[in-house]
Parts: C-alpha cells; structure tokens; sequence
C-alpha cells in the first residue's frame, strides 16, 4: 500500500512537530531537549498521541519514520493553525 504523499507535507510535518512538543510539554509527558533528533521527537509525539487516543495507530509493521511523518501530518492538516 503506498500513501498519497500530501501536497504539502513537509510544512505540514513542521506544523505537526510543534504542535506535538507544544501538546506533550503542556500536558507535562516530555520535555524535549535541545538534542533530541526530530525523527525522534516525532516517534514520541506520534506513540504520545495514540496513547492519549487523538490518532489511530498504524499497524506496527507499517511504522516507519516516513509513515510517522505521513499520520502526524495529515493530523496537523486538521489543526488550527496557531495564533500569531
């Protein structure tokens, strides 16, 4: 199965990396360091936000650092964008 990439996905997987340190820093389940990879940040946001229930996990076999970026910015599409 092949994803349909997004038409802008890469601003979307920016989008979605900020609003998922912002939502796991808020609600006090990280606190990312300056060294953090961004392929980590966005596993643990990813795992972090199917825990909490917010997104459907993907079957593990199919997780994946580009399939993690693909969910989280398809989540990021649906967001608010932030005031400012």
């Amino acid at each position: 199965m092949t994803m349909k990439k997004l038409k802008n996905e890469k601003a979307l997987t920016k989008k979605a990396l900020a609003l998922g340190m912002d939502y796991g820093e808020r609600r006090g389940a990280v606190e990312f360091e300056a060294t953090d990879s961004a392929a980590d940040r966005l596993e643990y946001i990813y795992r972090l936000l199917v825990h909490d229930g917010i997104i459907q996990p993907l079957p593990e076999d199919q997780v994946s650092q580009k399939s993690i970026q693909h969910k989280l910015a398809i989540w990021a599409s649906k967001q608010p964008d932030p005031a400012g």
